[in-house]
């Protein structure tokens, strides 16, 4: 087992820079908004798939399926005059900073507003009802209907510019909207800013607001799932009878923080981020490459300086998608083998796109935590085609292990991989 300070002493030895770890979490998700709601869904195996009745008004729309985060208020100093420039996944992005700041210790502390905390979020897009507003006014040639605040709800960079006002950051902001990576890359960057002594602390996830749009997106690709008389048994990743992915929506937030820092203010530390990876295909809007997926988790684990066999566990990115699963299990199974423990948290969620990262990486944290890993729901059969993994399936596994790493990758041959080490006292 590799100790809290072998792992400091590597660090100093190669000059790689400063040591990060996450000291405050939070997040809503379709099946919880915090973690003991969470683990019960996923220990019960109730995923937050539903009919959505509305959809039914789009002809040639395929799916009806999709997963909204129920049980989302906001207390009473979000004004009006806040609101107006947040759309609903900035509302959600806002709020799930403003509780892992709270987790972190750190709201009203100087730090905030010093210059040395920064943020890095993401999205795939901002609010749809927003950007209707201006595909509207070129169609109707009329601006009836847009205001002044239409523009900074339907920016892409939405949540982190009301994140940052909210809060009263003034450090660095990364703006990651790369869809199914938004997130992750979100806390990659924001890892390397500290990393490399750009910041002391820093805000980073995701978020994502379900839309009939997005699931539109996917449906036109033949992608989505339509099960639709059966909301609960979609979706599949990995199984021979998957039909497509769900989308869904949430937020993720991760306070990462400077080690030194952290310890010096008597800090509660959740999990260190150890490495990341991160790169792009090269070769295709769409179709994923398993050998540029795998190029990506070797980054990541030559940014941490471990080996394949150091790592307990993968979080999977695991859409249910047939192209998908199969090059993300081969790239998987090209690094490890076939005894690497893996299961998708899409399964109970369905896929939040911009969120998926910092919700799937909070949630293999806190596993690790505990010891204790979910399923991959509704895996009955793994397809022949997808590469021999230890898939978690049934019922949740005990596993003691000091690193987990968490997979995500995206359209336009976005990949990342991160890895986060269990914190030792």
């Amino acid at each position: 087992m590799q100790t809290h300070s072998t792992h400091a002493d590597a660090i100093r030895a190669d000059g790689m820079g400063r040591r990060v770890v996450v000291t405050g979490m939070a997040g809503f998700s379709p099946i919880g908004n915090d973690w003991p709601s969470i683990r019960a869904r996923l220990e019960s195996q109730q995923n937050g798939i539903h009919h959505m009745t509305d959809w039914e008004a789009y002809d040639g729309l395929n799916t009806r399926l999709g997963a909204p985060v129920e049980d989302f208020t906001l207390p009473a100093h979000y004004h009006r005059r806040v609101l107006r420039s947040m759309g609903r996944s900035a509302r959600m992005a806002t709020r799930a900073s403003e509780l892992a700041l709270i987790d972190a210790g750190l709201q009203g502390d100087p730090l905030v507003k010093s210059g040395h905390m920064g943020v890095a979020y993401g999205a795939s897009t901002g609010e749809p009802e927003a950007l209707a507003k201006f595909a509207k006014m070129l169609t109707n040639h009329s601006t009836d209907g847009i205001s002044a605040n239409s523009y900074i709800r339907m920016m892409s960079h939405t949540s982190p510019v009301n994140i940052g006002v909210f809060l009263g950051l003034r450090g660095r902001m990364h703006t990651t909207s790369s869809a199914c990576t938004s997130g992750s890359q979100g806390i990659g960057y924001a890892y390397e800013s500290i990393r490399f002594a750009r910041q002391k602390a820093m805000v980073a996830g995701g978020c994502e607001e379900l839309s009939v749009s997005e699931a539109a997106v996917f449906d036109t690709l033949f992608a989505t799932s339509t099960q639709n008389a059966t909301p609960e048994a979609s979706p599949r990743p990995f199984d021979a009878e998957r039909d497509g992915l769900v989308i869904g929506e949430g937020a993720g937030s991760l306070i990462l923080e400077d080690l030194e820092h952290a310890e010096a203010r008597g800090a509660t530390i959740h999990a260190e981020l150890v490495g990341f990876g991160t790169n792009t295909d090269g070769r295709h809007v769409t179709q994923p490459d398993a050998a540029m997926m795998e190029q990506a988790i070797r980054l990541a684990l030559d940014d941490a300086g471990l080996t394949p066999e150091q790592i307990g566990y993968i979080s999977a990115h695991g859409t249910a998608t047939s192209r998908g699963d199969m090059a993300e299990s081969h790239a998987t199974h090209a690094v490890f083998g076939s005894n690497m423990p893996i299961s998708a948290f899409k399964s109970f969620t369905g896929h939040t796109l911009g969120a998926c990262g910092a919700l799937e990486a909070w949630v293999a944290i806190e596993m690790m935590r505990e010891g204790w890993f979910h399923a991959t729901a509704n895996l009955q059969g793994v397809d022949p085609s997808c590469a021999d993994l230890d898939y978690i399936k049934g019922d949740a596994r005990r596993l003691d292990c000091d690193y987990v790493m968490s997979n995500n990758f995206a359209f336009g041959g976005i990949n990342t991989s991160l890895i986060f080490r269990r914190w030792m006292e």
